[in-house]
C-alpha cells in the first residue's frame, strides 16, 4: 500500500563495496514501495540518500565529500531530506552529528530497513537516527536491482570474528551473522524470476556461512540448493577465508556443474612475520598447502587473491617474499592495496609504519610480477573453448562486437573476452566460444553458432 510520500522524488547513491551495493538494493526496494520516484538529477530531488563506505581511508574521504557536495542542493535544489546509510554512520555514529551539521538523518548498517519511517519523520520536522545492535539483521522484503539483471550478488552472512589487525569491519558490521538459508533461497529463486542467470556470493568470509545457525559449516549446502533454482546458470564464490576451506565445499565445486571453477581466497601477506602483525589464521607453509589442494581437486580453477604491501613493519626481506610468493603461486588474479592506517585499529598503533612511497614502489612491483602472470597464462588459453556469459553489445557503429565474461572472471575486477557474430545477442545469454588470441588482461575468441545457448 502507497503512502503519502508517493511522488516525492528522491535521488540515491551507493558508495564501496558489493556488499554495500545488496544493501543499496534492499533499501531501493523499500523506497519504491513506499512511492518514492527515483529522478538522476540531485537538483531535482527532494530527498537525497548517500549509502557510504569507510573501509579504507580513501573510502572515507569519497564518503564525506559526496555528503558535502550533495548537501549543497539544499540551497541549489529543491533538498529537504539529507540521509547518510551506512558504514560511515556506524563507525562514526558518536561524533558524526557534530562532524557532519548538513546531514538530517543516519542510519547505520544493521537500521537500513527503517530508511522509509527515518526519511518520513525528517519531512515532517521530526528528524530521528536509527541506530540498531550491531548483532541484528535487518529485515528482507525485496530487491531492486540496479547493475543491470543478468547478475547478481547474494550477501549470505554479515559481520566477522576474524579480529584482523589493521580491519575496522568487525566494528562496523558486527559480529558474524548468517543470513538464514530459506530467506537466501527466497532471495536467489525471486532474482532469477527477474533475469539473473550469474549469482555470485558475498560476505565478509563466505566459508563459514552456517556455523553460528546450524553448528556447522554449510556453504556447499547452500550452493547445492541454489543450484536446484532453474534457469540459474552461474554460481560464483567470493570471500572465502583460507583456513575455512573444506572437503565438502571442495568436492561440491568441482562436481556441481553450476558453480563456477573459480575462487576468491584473500591471502592479504605471504611472510609469516607479516601474516603474525596482521593476526591473520595462516601461515605461508599453509597457504601453499590450500592453493596446491584446490587446484589438484579443481585443476581448471581460477583463483583470485588480494595482497597488503606496506604493513607496518615490512623489511625488505617480507617484500621479497611476497613477490616469489607471486611469481611461485601464479594466482589467475590478484588485486593489491597499500596499507591505509585506520583509526581504532591495532595496526594503526604498531611502530614502524612504512612510508607510503615505499609502499608505492613495493605496490608497483607486486603488480608488475603479476602482470607478467597474468599475461602469460592468457596466452595459454588460446585454443581453449568456455561457455561466456554475454554482458553486452560494444557502440552502435560495431554493432557485431559483443563482450563478455568467462568461469574465470567475476564482474568489474577480473578480465573481459570480446568476439564478433552476426547473431544477436542479449545481456545474460550463454555462447559458447573458441580463444583465438590475447591482449594484456582481456581474451578475443569466436563463437561455434551451432554450439550457441540461449
Amino acid at each position: 500500500m502507497r503512502s503519502s510520500v508517493e511522488g516525492i522524488s528522491l535521488y540515491y547513491t551507493s558508495l564501496g563495496c558489493d556488499k554495500n551495493l545488496t544493501d543499496a538494493e534492499h533499501m531501493l526496494y523499500d523506497l519504491d514501495q513506499a512511492g518514492y520516484v527515483m529522478v538522476s538529477d540531485p537538483a531535482e530531488a527532494r530527498v537525497i540518500v548517500i549509502n557510504t563506505c569507510c573501509f579504507i581511508s580513501d573510502a572515507m574521504e569519497e564518503s564525506i565529500d559526496t555528503i558535502l557536495d550533495l548537501s549543497r542542493y539544499r540551497q541549489e535544489g529543491k533538498l529537504e531530506a539529507l540521509i547518510v546509510t551506512g558504514c560511515l554512520s556506524t563507525r562514526f555514529s558518536d561524533l558524526i552529528h557534530e562532524e557532519l551539521p548538513e546531514v538530517d538523518a543516519f542510519l547505520t548498517t544493521t537500521s537500513y530497513d527503517h530508511l522509509t519511517e527515518v526519511i518520513g519523520s525528517v519531512l515532517s520536522g521530526k528528524p530521528e537516527d536509527s541506530i540498531e545492535s550491531d548483532d541484528r539483521l535487518p529485515v528482507n522484503r525485496g530487491r531492486l536491482l540496479s547493475q543491470g539483471g543478468y547478475s547478481a550478488y547474494l550477501k549470505i552472512a554479515e559481520g566477522c570474528n576474524k579480529g584482523c589487525s589493521y580491519c575496522v569491519i568487525p566494528s562496523i558490521r558486527g559480529p558474524y551473522r548468517s543470513i538464514p538459508m530459506e530467506e537466501l533461497l527466497n532471495e536467489a529463486s525471486d532474482l532469477v524470476s527477474k533475469g539473473v542467470r550469474e549469482l555470485i556470493l558475498v560476505a565478509q568470509e563466505t566459508t563459514l556461512y552456517g556455523v553460528d545457525l546450524y553448528g556447522h559449516k554449510s556453504l556447499h549446502e547452500l550452493v547445492t540448493k541454489l543450484s536446484e533454482i532453474r534457469s540459474l546458470a552461474w554460481i560464483r564464490i567470493l570471500y572465502a577465508y583460507p583456513e575455512e576451506i573444506y572437503d565438502e565445499l571442495i568436492t561440491v565445486m568441482a562436481e556441481n556443474p553450476k558453480v563456477c571453477h573459480y575462487l576468491d581466497i584473500p591471502i592479504q601477506h605471504s611472510s609469516d612475520h607479516i601474516l603474525s602483525a596482521m593476526k591473520r589464521r595462516t601461515r605461508h607453509d599453509e597457504l601453499i598447502e590450500s592453493v596446491k589442494r584446490l587446484r589438484e581437486a579443481i585443476p581448471d580453477i581460477a583463483l583470485r587473491t588480494t595482497i597488503i604491501t606496506g604493513f607496518p613493519g615490512e623489511t625488505e626481506e617480507d617484500h621479497r617474499e611476497n613477490l616469489r610468493f607471486v611469481r611461485e603461486m601464479k594466482f589467475d588474479r590478484l588485486g593489491c592495496f597499500m596499507y591505509s592506517p585506520q583509526e581504532g585499529t591495532e595496526a594503526a598503533e604498531f611502530p614502524d609504519q612504512v612510508d607510503p612511497v615505499v609502499a608505492q614502489i613495493r605496490y608497483d612491483d607486486i603488480m608488475i610480477a603479476q602482470q607478467d602472470v597474468v599475461f602469460a597464462k592468457n596466452e595459454s588459453l588460446v585454443g581453449c573453448e568456455f561457455d561466456v556469459i554475454v554482458e553486452g553489445a560494444l557502440p552502435e557503429e560495431e554493432s557485431d562486437l559483443y563482450v563478455g565474461r568467462t568461469y574465470r572472471d567475476a564482474p568489474d575486477v577480473d578480465g573481459l573476452i570480446f568476439f564478433k557474430s552476426p547473431f544477436s545477442y542479449m545481456s545474460g545469454d550463454i555462447v559458447r566460444l573458441r580463444v583465438t588470441s590475447s591482449k594484456d588482461y582481456d581474451l578475443i575468441g569466436v563463437p561455434y553458432e551451432d554450439e550457441s545457448t540461449q
